[in-house]
């Protein structure tokens, strides 16, 4: 049996994706269109024929529904699911719920574009990227990434910014390179450990 697969899933299109808002910890569903973006990795996951010991989300409703989506197209429902706020997206703070260019608007082009894509300079009442990877990081590195390197095989479901984190740490990307990695919406991407806790290989499905 394959082991020591860890794959990692932004969830499917929120709500506000669609409509350009800032999200954060804000709670929006899925789009008809996120649905399907849940139901195309659950395929691609499927085709992998991997199976999993459990699943960690966040407590966002967007990450959670994509990770039973995909739970339920390759049915492992009964798999162990851990919801914790360390997985959580990017906290917005004065910026959630804000239409972009709104944003913009008030801002300035400049000043909201720091806020999107420096690594530590964090919007109002809000995180950073490096504040993101202050909580998800020791989560990973407790929780998480032990049981991989012991055999387990792990399906993350979360958001763009905390899986940056977790992707900063295994891919050993600088500053610079991790604020320009765009992370596409229902796209797996998968690791596989070797039995010395190294990354052996790297796809995206």
């Amino acid at each position: 049996m394959a082991k020591r697969n860890l794959i990692l899933v932004r969830h499917g299109q929120s709500e506000w994706n669609e409509k350009n808002l800032f999200t954060g910890w804000r709670n929006p569903g899925l789009t008809s269109k996120g649905e399907e973006e849940a139901r195309n990795a659950g395929n691609l996951i499927k085709a992998e024929r991997v199976t999993f010991d459990a699943m960690y989300t966040s407590e966002l409703t967007r990450a959670q529904i994509t990770g039973s989506m995909i739970l339920e197209i390759i049915n492992q429902q009964d798999i162990p699911v851990f919801k914790n706020i360390a997985l959580n997206e990017r906290n917005y703070g004065s910026l959630a719920g804000l239409n972009k260019d709104e944003a913009r608007k008030k801002w300035g082009d400049e000043q909201v574009h720091t806020w999107r894509r420096s690594y530590d300079v964090p919007p109002p009442d809000g995180e950073s990227l490096k504040n993101t990877g202050e909580r998800v990081l020791p989560y990973f590195n407790k929780e998480i990434l032990p049981k991989v390197i012991e055999g387990s095989n792990i399906l993350i479901a979360a958001h763009g910014n905390s899986l940056r984190s977790l992707i900063m740490q295994l891919d050993e990307m600088t500053e610079d390179e991790i604020v320009n990695l765009e992370i596409q919406t229902g796209a797996p991407i998968k690791y596989v450990f070797d039995d010395n806790g190294n990354i052996s290989q790297k796809h995206n499905l």
